[in-house]
């Protein structure tokens, strides 16, 4: 395989892991919002804390991912 075919294919699994992140920063602000306004927050604000906590630090590690998943591009 080519060197601009790999690098095409890296690139690719790159957007798609960073598309992952962002989806989990979303929904790690959007469903805390709306438990809040909708009022379903059973395990109360500390869960949500913690839920929205958790989906930050996943998007970051993944984000983290597609980052080092870059590094192995071909020159």
């Amino acid at each position: 395989m080519s060197n601009l075919v790999f690098n095409e294919q890296t690139k690719l699994f790159a957007t798609a892991l960073d598309r992952v992140s962002t989806a989990c920063f979303t929904v790690g602000v959007l469903a805390p919002v709306a438990s809040v306004y909708f009022n379903l927050t059973a395990s109360g604000p500390a869960g949500v804390g913690w839920c929205c906590l958790a989906y930050f630090i996943a998007g970051g590690m993944i984000h983290m991912l597609a980052r080092r998943v870059l590094r192995g591009l071909r020159g």
